[in-house]
């Protein structure tokens, strides 16, 4: 738990000191975010490897929902970035941040939560997969739906 809370300090430290010293770069963004998402995918991994018998099916869901959620959410930020979309609730970011119900701070709780109660993992984790299952399923669609907008006004 303690490298949980020293990792999402940090990452919260390197955003807010680029933009303090006005040095955020699309390479930090870049960097950040794919630091960001290994991250995500090494807690749930550690949680597999600790009891596969018991975790590994969850946890393959979870990485899966993971997959499928930062697909959603990275796609559409490379189409949005082509329509020049404005992001007026994420202005400091390096490019446009797609909403959804599971975001970074529901996902450090719920990593916080199996540190808490690992006896819990298979649970805390298959229902956090369906919760990311309905982000991607809004994601996509409301993705598709803004693109094809966009696209019949150009």
């Amino acid at each position: 738990m303690v490298a949980i809370i020293l990792n999402r300090v940090f990452d919260g430290l390197d955003g807010a000191l680029a933009r303090y010293a006005n040095q955020s770069t699309s390479a930090g963004g870049y960097l950040d975010i794919t630091l960001d998402f290994l991250f995500y995918a090494a807690i749930p991994l550690g949680f597999i490897f600790a009891d596969p018998k018991q975790n590994v099916i969850a946890g393959a869901l979870l990485l899966a929902a993971f997959i499928g959620t930062g697909s959603s959410f990275l796609a559409f930020a490379i189409a949005a970035e082509k329509f020049e979309l404005d992001k007026p609730q994420f202005k400091y970011k390096s490019f446009y941040y797609l909403n959804g119900l599971t975001e970074g701070t529901e996902t450090i709780a719920l990593f916080i939560a199996f540190c808490i109660w690992p006896q819990h993992f298979v649970l805390l984790a298959s229902i956090f997969a369906a919760a990311c299952a309905i982000t991607i399923v809004t994601r996509i669609y409301g993705g598709y739906h803004t693109l094809k907008r966009l696209e019949a006004k150009s």
